[in-house]
């Protein structure tokens, strides 16, 4: 879990940082940037439903993984976007993009065997770019940064 924890500690530091200087993004904006930062892993729902699972009761094929790429992001976010009232609206298509695509450039940071981060671009493109390998998903050392990060934004902002 300290990768979930460091998507959503980036989230919370991105947006507290951009609200400094953004009069709209208030408290409410920062807490769906923090959300954003977890809708990638929604492809984890296939621990508790399986895609063969869903597969065999919709009788078409189904991959919990898409929402771990950018055409899953896309479709996440536009959702998100059309379950909130019209005011809001932009502020929150903006602050879930934001969130999800952090949480997609700390991923491509991740060690891979190959070499390689998951198609990142898909349904683009299936092209697997190069990732430097700083850190695996199990590390804690990311969250304890990130988290030592967020408490600095977090003290900055609350002296402002």
């Amino acid at each position: 879990m300290p990768e979930l924890l460091t998507h959503v500690l980036v989230g919370f530091t991105l947006a507290t940082v951009l609200s400094w200087y953004t009069r709209w993004l208030t408290a409410p904006y920062v807490t769906v940037a923090m959300v954003g930062a977890v809708t990638p892993d929604l492809s984890r729902f296939d621990l508790l439903f399986p895609a063969k699972a869903i597969e065999a009761a919709l009788g078409i094929p189904f991959d919990w993984w898409a929402f771990h790429t950018l055409g899953g992001t896309v479709l996440v976010v536009a959702l998100g976007g059309l379950l909130t009232p019209t005011a809001y609206r932009r502020g929150v298509v903006a602050m879930l993009a934001l969130g999800a695509l952090s949480h997609h450039g700390l991923d491509l940071l991740l060690v891979n065997p190959s070499g390689y981060a998951y198609p990142v671009f898909w349904p683009l493109t299936q092209y697997h770019p190069p990732t430097p390998g700083f850190y695996l998903s199990s590390d804690r050392w990311p969250a304890f940064f990130a988290g030592v990060g967020a408490t600095v934004v977090w003290a900055i902002d609350h002296r402002r």
